[in-house]
């Protein structure tokens, strides 16, 4: 193989390989899709109750170098806002709740409204602001309603 044509493909690669990387970890942060029909039962993950408005619910695992810090973030976020409450699920020993919620990535967190619906979900360490901004759309319809 001659040599332009064989850096010429390294150089593709490499671009393919960074923008592939970039995509995800743009997506990594940001609100993602989630089912509209699920309703969270909070007993299933070992809570005696939802927040009243919203629910901040982090699953993590023991292994997570990152959980703590958000677990810390969103407790805070919690602890600042009337009626939202903040669960934190380890999912180390409870495969089958990974698998309901598709998590594939610790932390992941979803958003719940009043009802137990999965408004919101974030994959890896979400941005305080963004939770926030996210939290505020999810609430006010309970402010109005």
């Amino acid at each position: 193989m001659e040599l332009l044509p064989a850096i010429l493909v390294l150089t593709a690669l490499l671009v393919v390989t960074i923008g592939i990387g970039l995509t995800l970890r743009w997506r990594q942060n940001r609100p993602r899709p989630f089912d509209p029909r699920e309703i969270v039962e909070p007993t299933r993950l070992g809570a005696e109750r939802l927040g009243e408005t919203a629910t901040l619910l982090q699953f993590s695992t023991e292994m997570c170098s990152r959980c703590p810090g958000v677990h810390r973030t969103l407790r805070e976020i919690a602890a600042d806002r009337d009626g939202v409450l903040h669960l934190n699920v380890d999912l180390t020993h409870r495969v089958d709740i990974a698998q309901h919620f598709r998590v594939l990535q610790t932390p992941t967190t979803l958003i719940l409204d009043k009802d137990g619906m999965v408004r919101s979900r974030f994959g890896g360490v979400p941005g305080r602001q963004v939770v926030e901004m996210e939290l505020d759309r999810v609430t006010a319809g309970a402010d109005r309603g």
